[in-house]
């Protein structure tokens, strides 16, 4: 599933392979990626125009522009992959890494589509399905991005109440990014309960978990997505700790298949 870091990897794709370019056609015939809009509307909106800066807060993505255009709205959802491909064959894509990769020149699940004066096509490629295209998107309800938020944003997110820690990481209203397998290896490297409430957490623990969450984050990136992080290569049934050899435990909390080392991340 694209968390932070695959997202920020398809935003940069689109800055650096498709802003300036004049849009020819857009194809927005799937009703579902690109609702509430019927077909037609996003095309009528930016054929003429151009992107001309790509946007990310946690999980989205926006671009905007030309002529006081609208802005539009990029979510990659649990599959998606932002491709970008010109007419000589080039191509440069990111976001979700599937891990079978994608054969050059397949375009079969492509939800969305912007055709460029030059030939050049961007596209949403989801097999799933399960992406989001729209204009103008809320982007004031999300939190603060968690690779911008402050020590006294980070702990007011936290906040008070019997919500477990990990619920709390994966509200994209109180800070935005954070995903299911980021949140593990963040607590993973914390050495804390994902279960933990967090009126229990201490100000060293807070501060422990900040930590942990900047280099997590910082760390996926440069290396290409979270599926490159320690300990999300250990969340399976025979999978044992990093640190200290211990079989890893299973649990639910947030709603999220969660897994964790029983022994230094005691509850």
């Amino acid at each position: 599933m694209p968390e932070l870091p695959e997202v920020e990897n398809a935003r940069s794709v689109i800055a650096r392979a498709a802003l300036d370019r004049e849009v020819v056609d857009v194809d927005d015939h799937d009703t579902w990626v690109c609702r509430p809009h019927p077909p037609g509307e996003i095309r009528a909106a930016l054929v003429g125009r151009r992107l001309t800066v790509a946007h990310r807060r946690g999980k989205s993505m926006w671009c905007e522009t030309s002529g006081d255009g609208p802005v539009l709205g990029i979510h990659l959802g649990m599959s998606g992959k932002i491709v970008v491909a010109d007419p000589d064959g080039t191509e440069v894509d990111g976001g979700d890494y599937w891990e079978r990769g994608r054969a050059p020149g397949d375009f079969r699940y492509s939800r969305f589509a912007l055709t460029f004066a030059d030939g050049g096509r961007l596209m949403l490629v989801d097999p799933r399905r399960l992406g989001r295209i729209r204009l103008d998107p809320p982007i004031e309800l999300l939190g603060p991005d968690a690779t911008e938020i402050t020590p006294a944003q980070f702990r007011a997110m936290l906040g008070r109440g019997t919500a477990p820690v990990k619920a709390r990481l994966l509200d994209q209203h109180a800070i935005a990014g954070i995903g299911n397998l980021l949140a593990d290896d963040i607590l993973w490297r914390a050495r804390m309960h994902p279960g933990k409430p967090v009126d229990d957490l201490s100000a060293d623990e807070v501060a422990a978990l900040l930590r942990a969450t900047r280099y997590a984050i910082r760390t996926s990136v440069a290396g290409g997505g979270v599926h490159t992080l320690e300990i999300v290569r250990m969340r399976g049934p025979d999978a044992r700790c990093p640190r200290d050899g211990t079989p890893m435990s299973h649990g639910t909390y947030g709603g999220r298949s969660t897994w964790f080392c029983p022994l230094d991340q005691r509850l």
